[in-house]
């Protein structure tokens, strides 16, 4: 077989030898290796074989021979030389053969690297899926709208596409003319190390560029990262604006995209409006929640804060911390931050600033939740805590128990706590986690007594031992902590077990450390290793799996149930409101709020629809009936007991300047601010026919009345009037005879009032008359005889002397009096003073009053300053003066109630009403009634039900 193969090699190369060009080159088989030559041509010696001349230039090798060969035509060699048996077609397919397998294995190494570093960036890459909503919907639905197949039509065809690619096969033929065959007479052992020698420099390059390849992918997989990082930073900051863009209301008409909320979170606006719908947590909600119990110290928080993964909780040492329900909504997301529901604002929690200022904000709520007297608070501070690798769920942290009420508690405080515990307990859909201390004796825990009485049966409870690594240096027998995890220790029932440790008790660990160590505990202890504890019994990050699988079983056993009962309370609800109010809106506390806010806005803006004419007359009258005691008593009648006009002007002139400048401008605004009261109590009051609802009269009243108290007055008002009115009163000039009319009649109008009352003291003083006394038979008092014995007496005094002074003398008080006594009429002296002002004043205002009669025809003598004239009207000038600065008064506070106070007055009103719709209780303390509860259940029933459904069809989708 050997032989025949041989013979055919001979066959083969004597052809090729003897195939002749006229070219005077040698073949390349005669570069084979002697052994080659020896194997193929047994019977040619080597020691005979001759080497003919070259005729042909060196053959340079080089990089070049790595590139395919082409088809190349065969050397000519000349004749009369020996021909060679030269197997170059084998040496040249071997090699070929080689490059192959280091390309394939090459290609397979370098797609296994590329893959294996795609997984690692591909798992690096956070989840996307929560920004979905980001991008628009019709860009999903691109595929309806848009026919891709004709696009596809439309492109060029890939002949089309392939003549604008180089010819590769003229390129190689290019290449490989560059090359050369033949060694510089060297022997044939030389030219094949020249070509081992190139094909290890062709392995060599083929290994650094498969590093470069590798190199450049990781650069590239980087440079990806890095623009998917970027990418994400600016994603959550557009998600940032687009959250605060559908907060706020939608004014402008713009229709903004919802926001797709997480199912944990649709969960916690369900738990969030329920506790505000029923605080009391009767038989109506029963959605599940886990609710975190324990004694007080037993490092419930710990536990919470470590299920949180950040010390979000006020710590202290043995004094209680937690005075208020916190509900804390877990769930899963890109950072780790905190926020409230009534707030905008989040905490990171990867910043020790943030967690503190977190800390803080808490013990600040919880207080203020306290209310005066009390230790501990049922309202419930809601908490919602994101970020990666958090289970979702919702948990309350509630006040621990206690044992003994120490000093600074409210003695009801731990009953408080109780009943706190048992009000969220008694749910039965609630899961109990009950946290029990490892470190203090088993017989000293009270929580567990309570955990049993609620959930007898155990079906709802995961009991949670903390502080193991202190127990188990602290318990003589490892076994008790064995029968504690087992369950029969404590006569109370659980689901589960757990066994957790929250730190070596330093507040300032952190969670990172906290977790380390408990590994590490863990992986040492004794209780693992002698199988006292089980693995899945152990950590907090186990428990925290199984507290969350447990949290939604219950919720999905359930929160059906719960979503037609709340139907069934909607519809019953719904038929009331039918059956009692069929023709009024179903409207809640806060759009009757709008409503009547409305309003009253509306009534204030009636205020600058008053007339000037009704605000000057409203204000002079005012005015009037407020001055006009202080100008008959103080400056008149003081004026009019003067001997001659001069002195009279003069006493007038004095008493006005110092009116003007003490009393005047003062009572003057306060007229006009008591004037703005009244029209804005009228307008607030008034009833307006049928459409008139009595359930915003509280409301209305309240508004009123802090309005009013809130206004101020114009401070510089007062100095600017009071220069008017001062040019005002002193001016005498009457321009014409309708104006002296005017004043006469203002004057007999003012007289004629004060001579009525005046009148009317008289009688209440002496007692009715003779008429009265026979028509309604009713008689005087001992008092009133005497009273009317006197006024008998001084009236016959003033008519024997008509121009009597306005007092008595004392010699006319004892003639009085010792008349009075003559008919046996005991007097004494200050009742004969007190009757006699009444009856002078009575005479004096009925001779001014014939006196304005008098000046009736006295404008012409006035015109001429009453020359050659023995009549005198220098009162009716005084009461002319008196009302034309009635007159600029009210104009000039009208002005300032019409340009200033009344907008002024609007302000504050509107001011009033946005401080009572932040303000729930005044809402509910104004607005109440069974209208107004039944409109407040209905929609909180409705609202309830409708995201519960929401989040009923989310959980089927997740499923």
């Amino acid at each position: 077989m050997w032989r025949t193969r041989a013979a055919a090699a001979c066959v083969i190369c004597r052809s090729l030898a003897n195939s002749s060009y006229g070219i005077k080159k040698k073949s390349p088989l005669q570069n084979l290796h002697l052994v080659s030559r020896s194997i193929h041509h047994p019977y040619y010696p080597s020691s005979k074989f001759q080497r003919p001349p070259l005729r042909i230039s060196i053959q340079q090798f080089s990089s070049l021979n790595r590139l395919p060969l082409h088809k190349t035509k065969l050397l000519n060699v000349k004749h009369g030389y020996q021909s060679h048996r030269n197997f170059w077609l084998a040496r040249l397919a071997s090699r070929l053969l080689k490059v192959r397998y280091l390309i394939l294995g090459s290609a397979v190494g370098g797609g296994y690297t590329a893959k294996k570093t795609y997984d690692q960036w591909k798992d690096m890459m956070p989840d996307l899926d929560e920004y979905k909503w980001i991008i628009p919907d019709f860009i999903w639905e691109l595929d309806e709208l848009v026919d891709f197949e004709k696009l596809l039509k439309a492109l060029p065809d890939g002949d089309d596409l392939a003549k604008l690619l180089p010819d590769f096969d003229k390129i190689g033929e290019s290449l490989a003319s560059l090359k050369g065959f033949l060694s510089p007479g060297s022997p044939g052992e030389t030219a094949f190390r020249a070509t081992d020698q190139g094909y290890d420099n062709d392995k060599q390059f083929k290994k650094v560029s498969d590093k470069e390849k590798i190199d450049q992918l990781q650069e590239e997989l980087l440079r990806t990262q890095l623009k998917y990082q970027r990418m994400l930073e600016r994603l959550e900051k557009e998600n940032k604006e687009l959250r605060k863009l559908v907060l706020q209301k939608d004014d402008k008409g713009i229709h903004q995209r919802k926001l797709k909320k997480s199912l944990i979170d649709m969960y916690s606006e369900v738990l969030d409006i329920l506790s505000d719908y029923d605080a009391s947590y009767n038989t109506q909600d029963h959605l599940p929640r886990v609710v975190v119990v324990g004694d007080q110290s037993a490092g419930k928080t710990s536990v919470l804060e470590m299920i949180a993964q950040a010390r979000i909780f006020p710590r202290g040492s043995g004094e209680m911390m937690t005075r208020s329900p916190v509900k804390v909504t877990l769930s899963e997301g890109p950072h780790h931050v905190a926020f409230f529901k009534d707030s905008s604002r989040e905490f990171d929690l990867t910043k020790e600033e943030d967690l503190a200022a977190l800390r803080n904000e808490i013990e600040i709520r919880m207080r203020n939740s306290v209310k005066e007297g009390c230790t501990v608070s049922t309202e419930t501070i809601s908490l919602s805590v994101k970020g990666p690798g958090l289970q979702r769920m919702v948990l309350v942290d509630l006040p621990g128990v206690i044992s003994t009420v120490t000093s600074g508690m409210a003695p009801d405080t731990k009953e408080t706590i109780f009943s706190i515990s048992r009000a969220y307990m008694q749910n039965p859909n609630a899961i109990i986690l009950c946290i029990q201390d490892g470190s203090v004796d088993a017989e000293r825990s009270i929580v567990t007594d309570l955990v049993s009485q609620m959930d007898p049966q155990g079906k709802r409870t995961i009991f949670v031992l903390t502080k193991v690594d202190l127990a188990e240096k602290n318990v003589a027998s490892p076994s008790r902590i064995q029968q504690i995890i087992e369950g029969k220790l404590f006569p109370m029932k659980a689901l589960g077990y757990f066994a957790v440790v929250t730190g070596k008790g330093n507040s300032s660990e952190s969670i990172e450390s906290i977790k380390e160590y408990e590994e590490e505990f863990f992986q040492n202890s004794k209780l693992l290793k002698t199988s006292m504890l089980k693995a899945h019994q152990v950590t907090t990050k186990n428990l925290s799996l199984a507290v969350s699988d447990c949290f939604w079983k219950m919720v999905r056993e359930s929160v059906e149930q719960q979503a037609d009962a709340f139907k069934a309370t909607r519809f019953n609800l719904e038929t009331e409101w039918k059956n009692n109010y069929p023709r009024l809106r179903e409207l809640d506390r806060n759009e009757l709020f709008e409503k009547a806010k409305n309003e009253i806005l509306d009534e204030v803006i009636s205020l600058t629809q008053v007339t000037p004419r009704h605000w000057e007359e409203i204000l002079e009258k005012t005015l009037w009936e407020r001055v006009s005691a202080h100008v008959i008593e103080n400056i008149y009648l003081p004026a009019a007991q003067t001997a001659n006009s001069g002195t009279f002007n003069t006493t007038v002139d004095i008493k006005l300047k110092q009116w003007t400048d003490k009393q005047l401008p003062n009572k003057a605004v306060e007229v006009a601010w008591e004037t703005l009261q009244e029209e804005f109590s009228r307008f607030m009051t008034e009833k307006k026919g049928k459409e008139h609802d009595d359930i915003f009269d509280k409301l209305k009243q309240a508004v009123k009345e802090e309005t009013i108290k809130r206004h101020r007055w114009n401070e510089r008002a007062e100095d600017s009037l009071r220069v008017i009115q001062h040019n005002a009163l002193e001016d005498r000039s009457i321009s014409d005879k309708q104006q002296w009319d005017a004043a006469i009649h203002f004057m007999e109008e003012t007289l004629q009032s004060r001579l009525k009352d005046t009148e009317s003291v008289i009688e209440d003083m002496v007692g009715p008359n003779w008429k009265k006394r026979w028509l309604y038979w009713v008689g005087r008092t001992k008092e009133q005889n005497i009273r009317n014995e006197t006024k008998n007496e001084l009236e016959k005094l003033i008519k024997c002397n008509e121009d009597h002074p306005a007092y008595l003398a004392n010699d006319e008080v004892t003639t009085v009096r010792k008349n009075l006594e003559a008919r046996r009429v005991a007097v004494d002296p200050s009742v004969i003073k007190d009757t006699w002002h009444q009856i002078y004043r009575r005479y004096f205002l009925k001779s001014a009053l014939n006196h304005c009669s008098l000046c009736r025809r006295g404008f012409y003598y006035y015109q001429r300053h009453f020359v050659d004239s023995e009549l005198e009207c220098n009162d009716i000038v005084l009461f002319w003066r008196i009302q034309r600065m009635l007159a600029i008064t009210a104009n000039t506070l009208r002005q300032q109630l019409t340009n200033t106070e009344v907008r002024r007055l609007e302000k504050n009103v509107k001011e009033v009403l946005e401080d009572f719709a932040e303000d729930n209780e005044k809402k509910v303390m104004l607005l109440t009634g069974k209208r107004v509860q039944l409109a407040e259940d209905l929609k909180k029933v409705r609202e309830i039900q409708e995201k519960l459904e929401a989040f009923i069809e989310a959980l089927h989708q997740e499923k």
